[in-house]
C-alpha cells in the first residue's frame, strides 16, 4: 500500500540555518584523512538536531540496511521509495517487506506522468534514447519536490560504489535541495552493507544474490561480473554512471 507525501514538519529551519549546522556537522563528524565518525554516530549526531518528522531516507530497495540504521534512533521516520514505474518485480517486493518489518513510514514517490503518459508524449522507451531526461522525470524531479518537506535526508552513496563517490563526505549541505545530505555508510564495503542486515535481519533484495550489487530500473539494470566496479551494471553500454540525484 502506498503512502501520500505529507510533511509532517512545522516551523521548518532556514536554508542558511540548515547550512550552518551542515557545516558544524561536518567538522564534528571527522573526515576521510584525519578519521571519522561511524555510521551509529553519524545517525546519532542526526538525532540531537533533528526530528524524525524533519528527516527522511532515501531508499533504492536493494536492501533495507539503511533504513535500519536510522530508525534504530530515528524511529517512524520517512522511507522514500521512488516508484518510477520500472522497477523489478524484486525490488516492490522488497519495499513491502520494509514497511511490514521496521519502525518506519515508506512513502512512495512517484512521477509527475505514469510510464504510459511519459511514452506518450516522448515516444515509448525514452530510456534507450535518453537516459538523462528519463532519470531527470522520473527521479530527481520528483524527489526535489518530495524532500521540500524535510530539513535533512539520508542516502546510502558509498564511497567504494564508482569513482565519481570517492570523496563522498559523512555530511554536507545539499544546494539544489536545499536541505542537510548525510551518507553515513559512506565508507562501508557491499560486505558490510549486507553482513549489517544479516545481522539485524534487515529485508534484502533476492536480486543482490544474483549478480546485483547496485539496483534501479529494470530495463537500465543488469548483473556485474565478479571484480566489475559495483555500479557498472546501471545503464550498461553508456557513458552515463549517474541518474542524477547524487550530481
Amino acid at each position: 500500500m502506498s503512502v501520500s507525501l505529507a510533511p509532517r514538519l512545522r516551523n521548518k529551519r532556514t536554508r542558511d540555518e540548515l547550512a550552518t549546522l551542515a557545516a558544524q556537522g561536518d567538522a564534528e563528524l571527522g573526515s576521510l584523512t584525519d578519521g571519522e565518525a561511524s555510521a551509529t554516530e553519524v545517525v546519532a549526531w542526526v538525532a540531537r538536531h533533528f526530528g524524525a518528522d524533519a528527516a527522511a531516507v532515501a531508499c533504492s530497495m536493494a536492501d533495507a540496511a539503511l533504513p535500519h540504521l536510522v530508525a534504530e534512533q530515528l524511529p517512524g521516520v520517512d522511507v522514500l521509495f521512488l516508484n518510477t514505474g520500472y522497477h523489478f518485480t524484486e525490488t516492490h517486493a522488497t519495499r513491502d517487506e520494509v514497511a511490514r518489518t521496521l519502525d518506519v513510514r515508506v512513502v512512495d514517490v512517484t512521477p509527475e506522468q505514469t510510464v504510459a503518459e511519459q511514452d506518450e508524449a516522448f515516444g515509448a522507451r525514452l530510456f534507450e534514447r535518453d537516459a538523462a531526461l528519463c532519470c531527470a522525470r522520473r527521479k530527481v524531479a520528483p524527489l526535489h519536490e518530495a524532500l521540500g518537506g524535510y530539513e535533512v535526508w539520508f542516502t546510502g552513496v558509498r564511497r567504494d560504489e564508482a569513482p565519481t563517490r570517492t570523496n563522498t563526505p559523512l555530511v554536507t549541505f545539499d544546494e539544489r535541495n536545499g536541505l542537510v545530505k548525510v551518507n553515513p555508510i559512506a565508507a562501508w564495503s557491499l560486505d558490510q552493507v549486507l553482513a549489517y542486515a544479516a545481522e539485524h535481519r534487515a529485508p534484502v533484495n533476492l536480486l543482490t544474490d544474483f549478480g546485483y550489487p547496485s539496483i534501479g530500473c529494470q530495463p537500465c539494470t543488469r548483473p556485474v561480473a565478479p571484480g566489475e566496479d559495483p555500479r557498472s551494471g546501471r545503464w550498461a553500454g553508456q557513458a552515463k554512471t549517474e541518474c542524477g540525484l547524487h550530481t
